[in-house]
């Protein structure tokens, strides 16, 4: 039994499920999406390295040099979510507007949009 990666997809699983039934309670329909997809609070991608980093430290020790590798990759992982991805989203949204306002007979007029939800805001990464 690896408690390291245990611990890491039950957070995964349970990140995605609250943000399954958050979409439920808040639009009133099932997205199934939600389940896999990226992007949108509680962040699977921060919850489940976080607690990869945590399991390896309670398992490990906090003084391991592996403890450190997971921590910088959760730093990483965090920092990337607000930063990078965020960014490459909000380019999305603008792609995609301008896309939608194409004459019909432009060739990209048809391009299936870009997905916008990618990373997290200043505002969902607080308490």
């Amino acid at each position: 039994m690896n408690f390291p990666i245990i611990s890491a997809l039950v957070a995964f699983a349970i990140a995605q499920s609250i943000k399954f039934f958050t979409t439920w309670y808040k639009e009133r329909r099932w997205d199934f999406k939600r389940l896999v997809g990226s992007g949108g609070m509680p962040s699977s991608h921060s919850s489940t390295v976080s607690a990869l980093a945590v399991a390896i430290g309670l398992q490990e020790g906090f003084g391991a040099s592996v403890f450190a590798v997971t921590l910088i990759l959760a730093c990483v992982v965090m920092y990337d979510a607000t930063g990078v991805r965020l960014q490459a989203g909000r380019q999305a949204e603008v792609l995609n507007q301008i896309v939608y306002e194409l004459p019909a007979e432009h060739p990209l007029a048809e391009s299936r949009p870009l997905r916008e939800l990618l990373g997290h805001t200043p505002p969902q990464m607080k308490p």
